[in-house]
């Protein structure tokens, strides 16, 4: 049964608990002092832990994706909690519960899927609909994209949350669509269906989330183009410049070169999927901050995600504001920076 999960963890804590072994490494310090550094996780996030004595025979033992058992005391360094740990263990299967352990998406999956269906099923274009329907019909497919995060960390960083992404972006596009007629909305359902696509092979996400071979060496815009091309290929008559604008749309999403796109986005289909596609991301970052922010006045911590402190509104929304011979002390800085 586990007892402490790493969002609750706070600093002169002792527990005992299970976590699932995120990374595992041995690293030595400056003095050449070898100690065992892993990344344990559950479904709240992930905490760094260390082992500096008597580690070798057990850390022989675990691997990245073990369930483990520890005994450690929490500490705050640099401002972030982390774990030393004085005892550890593999854990026993008939000793953990894996809904502990993978963060998940609140929303019911095949709804989720079955809007997506929706969603393609409205497609005008004959040439659109038959290539989305290919790809989110795909038995090979299907499985994964019901499965795979959106991301490692900055959004919809849980199982399920691809998805979810996708129908959220795609009721963004329908609903811009129609504020601006001139811009094909076929079109631009077809790049929030498929701008990410490459996620489920770029991640791994059958325990904890990390990155594939693939996706280390080539990253999702690369992979879903790949993907795409090949289904488009497969459809005899497909119209050429068709093809280029769908393949524009992919590998322009992020819209920046420094944002990893090849290209920017060089029509207005395209521009306006950049902007709903970074619009949701953000908003699913500030949702999560909020919710999981264990701070109880006005601002958050410091999210890296969104490079900033969020307010809470709610406080001057309901007429909670601190009065003001008594203000919240808080720096606006992030971790490490000067005042």
């Amino acid at each position: 049964m586990k007892s402490a999960y790493v969002a609750d963890l706070e600093a002169d804590q002792t527990i005992t608990s299970f976590f699932l072994v995120c990374d595992k490494e041995i690293r030595a310090t400056r003095e050449g002092k070898p100690f065992l550094r892993l990344e344990l996780g559950d479904r709240t996030g992930t905490v760094e832990a260390r082992m500096w004595d008597h580690f070798e025979e057990i850390a022989s033992s675990i691997s990245r994706d073990d369930f483990v058992k520890v005994q450690a005391r929490v500490e705050l360094y640099r401002n972030k909690t982390q774990l030393a740990l004085d005892r550890l263990r593999r854990a026993e299967p008939a000793e953990v519960d894996l809904a502990d352990y993978f963060p998940h998406t609140s929303e019911d999956i095949e709804k989720l899927y079955t809007e997506l269906c929706s969603y393609v099923a409205s497609v005008g274009n004959p040439w659109l609909k038959r290539l989305l329907a290919g790809v989110v019909e795909d038995p090979e497919v299907v499985p994964k994209l019901k499965r795979a995060p959106a991301a490692m960390r900055m959004h919809h960083a849980y199982l399920g949350g691809l998805l979810e992404h996708i129908v959220s972006l795609c009721g963004l596009c329908r609903a811009v669509a129609a504020r601006y007629p001139e811009a094909d909305a076929d079109l631009l359902l077809t790049g929030a269906v498929l701008h990410d696509l490459g996620k489920i092979r770029e991640l791994t996400y059958e325990r904890s989330f990390g990155y594939s071979t693939e996706g280390h060496l080539l990253g999702h815009i690369i992979l879903e183009l790949e993907l795409v091309t090949k289904k488009i290929d497969a459809l005899e008559g497909f119209p050429a410049e068709l093809k280029t604008l769908v393949q524009h749309l992919l590998i322009s999403h992020h819209g920046q070169y420094e944002f990893g796109s090849p290209k920017l986005p060089m029509f207005r289909e395209a521009i306006l999927l950049h902007y709903l596609d970074d619009l949701d991301s953000k908003m699913a970052s500030i949702r999560s901050t909020l919710a999981s922010d264990k701070n109880e006045g006005e601002w958050t911590a410091w999210t890296a995600a969104l490079d900033r402190r969020l307010l809470r509104t709610e406080f001057y929304l309901q007429g909670e504001v601190r009065s003001a011979d008594a203000p919240q002390q808080l720096t606006l800085e992030p971790p490490g920076k000067k005042e």
